[in-house]
């Protein structure tokens, strides 16, 4: 197995998916900040087999890499932003709550929605502004998540947000919605 960042880097860097997913397999138990940041790089690889498995490292990584986590938060590539965010969220992470504030303002669509999925995964009352802003995103997936963050943050939706819930004409809404009927936090 290799173990210098050199060797990791040569591997991750060839066109070999089996490879590539069989080295990251068995990355769970690194610390090396060095090493973390080539695996997080293969987050944002072209084959979807290899960003998954580069996510379960990460997210299995019983180490402390959250400070390299974070500061992925703000690399060029929308995949890594995005599924760092989601990481740091799944690993609970609550020293990255100010930092998915921030991407809730990113350009991407993607990025924005996995803040919000995340900030609601991690309960984070403090961004309820933010999330409350969430609901009207031009992105429809970004509404979805926004909303679904307040409905975890157990925050009451204005009539303003329950209109602009209203008139989407999507199933997950209205789904949405009957929950908060069901925890009767309508205002």
């Amino acid at each position: 197995m290799p173990t210098t960042t050199r060797e990791i880097s040569e591997i991750l860097n060839r066109n070999d998916t089996s490879e590539k997913i069989s080295l990251l397999s068995t990355l769970t138990k690194i610390a090396d900040s060095n090493i973390i940041k080539q695996i997080i790089s293969a987050l944002d690889d072209k084959e979807i087999r290899v960003r998954g498995e580069a996510f379960s490292s990460l997210f299995l990584n019983n180490s402390d890499i959250s400070e390299v986590l974070i500061s992925s938060l703000t690399d060029e590539s929308k995949n890594i932003r995005g599924f760092s965010a989601l990481i740091l969220a799944n690993r609970g992470n609550v020293n990255s709550i100010n930092s998915l504030i921030d991407l809730t303002k990113d350009t991407s669509g993607m990025v924005r929605s996995c803040a919000f999925g995340a900030l609601g995964h991690l309960k984070a009352k403090q961004a309820k502004k933010e999330i409350h802003d969430g609901i009207f995103d031009d992105k429809i997936e970004v509404k979805k998540s926004a909303a679904f963050a307040l409905y975890l943050i157990e925050e009451k939706l204005s009539e303003l947000e329950r209109i602009e819930l209203e008139k989407q004409d999507d199933d997950d809404f209205e789904k949405i919605l009957k929950w908060w009927t069901g925890r009767d936090l309508n205002p």
